[in-house]
């Protein structure tokens, strides 16, 4: 049987999925649990469930409850949606309570690490969005109250996963105006609101790239290197310039951002009289075209 190849694509996925998780559990564990704030998911309805078991069970603490809650839905998950509840969710959900009951270990923390509670919530809103982020861009999810979603998205009239995230989310930012008062609660219904702008923008950054357009009339000093150089690969397409009326080439070609510094050095280097424009893109389709 043969043995799956390693390449360095697959060790940068994984490396950057466990990046994500790790921000996650680190955001949650050291900014959100300490601080109460309930912005929605697992965490969230871990930390207000906390108020109340772990008074009467005291080795129940934030993240067992995560680690129990996130378990009983996987099953749940296997149960109801089969292939929806894929290995990634299974391994990012693992791991992301593995390494709260680590840092539970390492250092452990029950109180706010400062007195400053905006900046904990911004600590917390970075980490925890910057992760999600990172593990969406993977095309993987840390389970939670996505599964939640998704059942209900299977088995009622409600087709927007989006809308289904937002409702269960809601339910738990709000309840935090109940169990902790309305100072944590307004800090907590705001932290749902804002999360998805910031995971949005975060997933925008990592994907974004440079769409490279060269006007040159030296095509034989530019292309070779984009090919050679970049490894990557451009489309070549005849013009005219409309004041000399000389003929011109314009090649066109999409690469990530350091990428496109060097290609722009080097047309600096072999053709200093090229015209070149530079436009940043998110949106790319086509074989060959990675996001990591």
């Amino acid at each position: 049987m043969k043995k799956p190849k390693i390449t360095w694509s697959s060790v940068k996925y994984w490396l950057a999925l466990n990046l994500g998780i790790l921000l996650m559990s680190a955001g949650t564990y050291y900014f959100k649990a300490p601080n109460r704030f309930a912005t929605g998911g697992i965490s969230g309805l871990a930390i207000v469930l906390e108020k109340f078991i772990t008074p009467h069970v005291a080795w129940l603490g934030q993240a067992e409850i995560t680690a129990i809650i996130n378990v009983f839905l996987l099953i749940i998950g296997f149960i109801f949606l089969g292939k929806g509840c894929s290995l990634k969710t299974v391994y990012c959900t693992l791991v992301y309570s593995g390494e709260m009951e680590l840092m539970k270990l390492i250092y452990p923390v029950t109180d706010p690490l400062t007195d400053e509670l905006f900046l904990e919530f911004i600590l917390m809103m970075l980490t925890t969005g910057a992760g999600s982020a990172i593990i969406f861009n993977c095309k993987a999810s840390s389970g939670g109250t996505d599964i939640i979603a998704l059942i209900i998205k299977k088995y009622t009239n409600l087709k927007d996963v989006g809308i289904a995230l937002l409702v269960t989310d809601f339910a738990i930012a709000f309840s935090s105006f109940f169990v902790f008062g309305v100072k944590i609660g307004l800090f907590s219904m705001l932290g749902l609101f804002t999360k998805s702008f910031l995971i949005d923008g975060v997933i925008e950054s990592i994907l974004k790239s440079k769409y490279v357009l060269i006007i040159t009339s030296h095509p034989e000093t530019v292309a070779p290197f984009i090919i050679e150089g970049l490894h990557r690969s451009y489309t070549s397409l005849k013009a005219q310039g409309g004041y000399s009326g000389e003929e011109r080439t314009v090649l066109m070609t999409v690469c990530k951002k350091m990428e496109a510094f060097k290609l722009k050095m080097k047309i600096h280097d072999v053709d200093p009289e090229a015209f070149v424009i530079l436009c940043d893109t998110s949106d790319i389709m086509g074989r060959g075209w990675g996001t990591l």
